[in-house]
């Protein structure tokens, strides 16, 4: 009777690791499918990798080290004041590509967006999961960019965030932790939460600021962004002057094939290549701005 018993626990338990083992495959399978028709870039679905990781934890996570980033720079007196007029600009342009960040992410509607100045040399912002933003005073000063250059680097970033590519990097690197580490996660992400989970964003949380996307990401950001900017009100035509402006700055940066980023003209031809998917959507918001500030009939 015993050994039935544990011969029937036994094979319970095989099932499960089985059905948890068939879900990460339909994951991998499912990586990529294709968005419905819709106005706008193509990009496809958010990797399947992404649900390896709860959304929560990696916001929360994210969180807690923009606290200490942001805390850190207002004690060294690097962080700039509210009051300053950069900052209220960088704001009133995130506020216009937030509204339309739904659009990529449900979740959106949820975070808890910031947006702070920091002093420092580098050529640089970031978005991490949550709406945690962040822009280096070199990146404002140094290219000299315009309220249409700042919306598409701001768009590039925030589309980091919309399209959960951290999230994304950590559950790949779950899934090469092993299948006997990956299929208890998989039961325990059908049956209930597993600390390790909790366990392993802990661990991955301090590299959020430093983390590499790859080239993929990096053009997929571009396009999302670009259209984040165009559904604004922002020119994406300032993508091509943006990654022109950001060629010269990088006149020493490696060929394409050794870095993480694509090179300044394969964005540049990226950018050119979707621009008549995303001028229509430019085209509907200055025309919407108008309307507003003039209070026109909007047309049937």
């Amino acid at each position: 009777m015993i050994k039935h018993q544990a011969y029937r626990k036994s094979a319970v338990t095989m099932r499960h690791f089985g059905a948890a083992v068939r879900v990460f495959l339909l994951f991998i399978l499912c990586a990529h499918v294709p968005l419905q028709a819709r106005e706008g870039v193509e990009v496809g679905e958010t990797s399947a990798f992404a649900k390896l990781v709860p959304a929560a934890e990696v916001e929360n996570t994210a969180g807690q080290e923009y606290r200490r980033l942001i805390q850190d720079a207002y004690s060294k007196g690097l962080l700039k004041s509210s009051e300053q007029p950069q900052v209220i600009r960088l704001r009133d342009i995130a506020k216009k590509l937030i509204e339309q960040s739904t659009v990529w992410n449900d979740r959106a509607s949820q975070w808890n967006w910031e947006v702070n100045l920091i002093e420092s040399p580098q050529v640089n912002a970031f978005c991490m999961p949550g709406g945690k933003i962040a822009v280096y005073t070199g990146l404002v000063y140094k290219l000299g960019l315009t309220e249409d250059e700042l919306a598409v680097v701001m768009g590039h970033e925030i589309a980091h965030a919309l399209r959960e590519h951290a999230r994304q990097r950590m559950g790949k690197g779950m899934a090469t932790e092993g299948v006997t580490r990956l299929g208890g996660a998989l039961i325990a992400g059908i049956f209930g939460i597993d600390p390790r989970f909790t366990d392993y964003v802990a661990k991955q949380g301090a590299g959020l600021l430093s983390l590499k996307f790859s080239r993929e990401d990096e053009t997929e950001a571009d396009l999302v962004g670009m259209e984040l900017a165009a559904r604004a009100g922002f020119d994406p035509r300032a993508g091509i002057s943006l990654w022109k402006k950001m060629s010269a700055q990088n006149a020493q940066a490696p060929p394409q094939w050794l870095s993480t980023h694509p090179s300044s003209n394969n964005r540049v031809k990226d950018i050119e290549a979707n621009l008549n998917k995303v001028m229509p959507l430019f085209e509907k918001a200055q025309h919407q701005g108008r309307v507003e500030k003039y209070g026109l009939e909007p047309k049937n």
